[in-house]
């Protein structure tokens, strides 16, 4: 399967290299192509990029928006790209070193196997394995009760719902409508929604937990109504259907 690995960046000048090392070497040569998105960054993200495109045999291509498209935006970049590429799946990795790139063969392993469509890196899957891994309780709390509260209304049972770190066969990407979906971080559940909704088979796999001195954007209480008002939506449009 030709497999690409979307690197979502913003400000990510001290981490990017780190994150590019950190792919594993007997893992690089099923890599089809990797693309690094970088969103109008203020810093040199983009240089640091090309500099380590140059002097690497990773099969990077770097970009820069020259505006900031946002977290969904930049994903939405990625997921085209990967359909315009002709790409049999895509990962989408952080470039600010959250998520480990150890465990790229694990996240698409599911998708070459024939067992999934979607898979979902999950730090909720042992118990107290977040908070070791540095999550703050405020971040561990909300996205417990998050996550139930989601189940529940679609119906579901995953472990986490907020976890960045995703692989999505292109075929799963054709069938969901991702470019509508939001800008915001909030496009992460919505586009969760969307496999639900086209039925496409979703599994989880454990990985692990790590904050280091990556600065958040997101501002939880907003983030919160705006995907307890999507899951809601689906609910209520499902319902609707069944009725």
């Amino acid at each position: 399967m030709k497999i690409g690995i979307l690197v979502v960046a913003y400000n990510a000048e001290n981490t990017l290299a780190q994150v590019l090392d950190r792919i594993p070497s007997n893992f690089v040569e099923q890599i089809e192509a990797i693309l690094v998105c970088d969103d109008a960054s203020t810093d040199d993200t983009h240089q640091v990029g090309i500099s380590y495109k140059n002097s690497s045999e990773l099969p990077l291509t770097i970009i820069r928006h020259p505006k900031n498209l946002g977290y969904g935006g930049n994903q939405k970049t990625g997921y085209q790209w990967a359909i315009e590429n002709s790409l049999d799946l895509v990962v989408l990795l952080h470039g600010d070193g959250q998520y480990a790139p150890e465990y790229l063969p694990q996240m698409v392993e599911p998708i070459i196997s024939g067992n999934a469509d979607v898979v979902f890196g999950s730090r909720m899957m042992t118990s107290g394995g977040a908070r070791k891994g540095g999550m703050p309780l405020y971040k561990f709390v909300g996205n417990k009760i998050l996550t139930f509260l989601q189940n529940r209304l679609a119906s579901v049972s995953l472990t986490e719902w907020h976890s960045g770190y995703r692989a999505y066969s292109v075929a799963a990407l054709h069938k969901v409508e991702f470019l509508k979906n939001s800008d915001y971080f909030d496009f992460d559940s919505q586009i969760i929604l969307q496999m639900i909704g086209a039925k496409q088979r979703i599994t989880e796999i454990e990985i692990p937990t790590f904050y280091g001195d990556e600065i958040s954007r997101v501002n939880g209480i907003k983030y919160g109504l705006q995907i307890l008002v999507h899951t809601l939506k689906f609910r209520f449009t499902r319902n609707k259907k069944q009725n």
